[in-house]
C-alpha cells in the first residue's frame, strides 16, 4: 500500500501580503540610504530626507503586490526578482504622485503635508528673497525626477518582456495623465474612463501583473488573461477613487474632501452629474465645480446633486460591473490556487475600500 504524500503547507494569504510588503519596505530603505545626496548641502540633504520619508513611511504597496502575485500565478518561486520590480514600481509612483499633487495643487497627501508643500520655504540671497512656493514646487519637480531615475535603477538591467511592459507602462501613464489635465475642460463619461484605463488602471493593476508574469516566464495567454482580469479592476479601483474623493473620510482617506471638487476634477462621477441635471442644480454645479472658493455647505449642495442624479448609484454600478468581470476571469485563469486567492483578496480590498 503506498503512502499518500501530504502537500506542503501553505502560508495564509495576509501572511504573504504582509511578508512582500515588509521585503519591499525593506529593499526601498535600503536602497535609499545607499544613494545619499551626492552634495554636501543641507537643503538637499533635506529634500533626501523628506523624499525618503515620503517614499518609505507611506502607500498600500499595491503594485509590488500584484507584481509579485504576477509572478507567483506563472509559477514563480524566486521573490527576488518580483520584490525588485514592486519596488522600483513603487518608486515610479512616487514620483507621479510627487508631480500630480503639483499640477492638483494638493495640500495633503497620506495624512501630511505633500512634498511640495513640505519643501515650500524662501530662499535669501544678498539683496534677493525668492517668494516660496515656487522654489517648492521646483524642488519637488527635481525630486519626483529622482524618484523615477532610482526606479529605472533599481528595475535593473531586466530586458526582454518585463522591460517592455515597463516602458509601455510609463508612456501610458503619462498619456493618462496629460488626458486628464485636458478633460478638466469639459466633463465627459466617455473621456474619462479612458483617462482611467490608462493613468490608473493599466499603469496600478494591468502592468504590474503583467511584468511580474514576464519575470516568471508566463505565456502570452496568460499575460492576456492578467490584462482581462486586471484592466476592469483597476478601472473599478479608480471609480472607487472617485467616490471616496467625494464622499470619503478624510481621516481614513488622508486627503481633504473638497479637493476634487474644488480642483475641478473631470470624475466619471461628476460627467455623469452633469449629464442628468437641470436647471438650478446644473446652475449650481456649473458654478461651483472647480471653484476655489467652494466651501462645506456649498460641497454637500454638490454631493446631494451627485445623489439625486444618480450619478452616484451609477459609478456603483459600474464599479460592481468590472469587479465581477475580473473576478469571473480569475476563475478561469490558468494559476495555483494561492495566487489566485491572493488575486482574490486583492480585487476584493481594491473595490469595496475606505481608503
Amino acid at each position: 500500500m503506498t503512502a499518500e504524500v501530504a502537500e506542503p503547507p501553505v502560508e495564509p494569504v495576509d501572511t504573504t501580503i504582509h511578508r512582500v510588503r515588509t521585503a519591499v519596505d525593506d529593499l526601498l530603505s535600503e536602497f535609499i540610504d545607499a544613494h545619499p545626496a551626492p552634495v554636501a548641502d543641507p537643503e538637499l540633504a533635506e529634500g533626501h530626507r523628506l523624499l525618503r520619508e515620503f517614499v518609505v513611511k507611506g502607500g498600500k504597496r499595491i503594485r509590488p503586490l500584484l507584481c509579485y502575485w504576477g509572478a507567483r500565478g506563472a509559477g514563480g518561486t524566486d521573490e527576488t526578482a518580483p520584490v525588485a520590480a514592486g519596488a522600483a514600481l513603487e518608486l515610479y509612483h512616487a514620483g507621479l504622485l510627487i508631480h500630480d499633487d503639483i499640477m492638483d495643487g494638493s495640500a495633503l497627501r497620506r495624512g501630511r503635508p505633500t512634498l511640495h508643500r513640505s519643501l515650500a520655504r524662501p530662499l535669501r540671497h544678498p539683496g534677493i528673497v525668492s517668494s516660496a512656493v515656487p522654489f517648492g514646487h521646483s524642488a519637488a519637480v527635481l525630486l519626483g525626477v529622482l524618484a523615477q531615475a532610482w526606479a529605472d535603477e533599481l528595475f535593473g538591467d531586466t530586458g526582454g518582456a518585463p522591460r517592455r511592459l515597463f516602458n509601455r507602462m510609463r508612456a501610458e501613464v503619462i498619456a493618462g495623465q496629460y488626458l486628464d489635465i485636458q478633460s478638466h475642460l469639459d466633463p465627459d463619461a466617455e473621456r474619462a474612463l479612458t483617462v482611467i484605463r490608462y493613468k490608473t488602471a493599466k499603469y496600478t493593476v494591468e502592468r504590474p501583473l503583467q511584468i511580474g508574469g514576464a519575470l516568471a516566464g508566463a505565456s502570452r495567454s496568460l499575460l492576456e488573461s492578467y490584462s482581462r482580469f486586471g484592466q476592469p479592476l483597476g478601472e473599478a479601483f479608480q471609480l472607487r477613487d472617485d467616490v471616496l474623493g467625494v464622499f470619503g473620510d478624510p481621516g481614513v482617506t488622508g486627503k481633504p474632501v473638497l479637493d476634487d471638487l474644488r480642483e475641478g476634477k473631470a470624475t466619471v462621477l461628476i460627467a455623469h452629474a452633469f449629464a442628468e441635471a437641470a436647471g438650478p442644480a446644473l446652475r449650481l454645479l456649473r458654478a461651483w465645480h472647480g471653484n476655489p472658493d467652494l466651501d462645506e455647505k456649498r460641497a454637500a449642495d454638490l454631493r446631494q446633486i451627485i445623489v439625486d442624479t444618480r450619478a452616484l448609484a451609477r459609478v456603483e454600478t459600474m464599479i460592481d460591473g468590472r469587479a465581477r468581470t475580473g473576478l469571473e476571469e480569475l476563475r478561469t485563469c490558468a494559476i495555483d490556487r494561492h495566487a489566485r486567492q491572493g488575486l482574490t483578496l486583492m480585487a476584493e480590498r481594491l473595490t469595496h475600500r475606505s481608503a
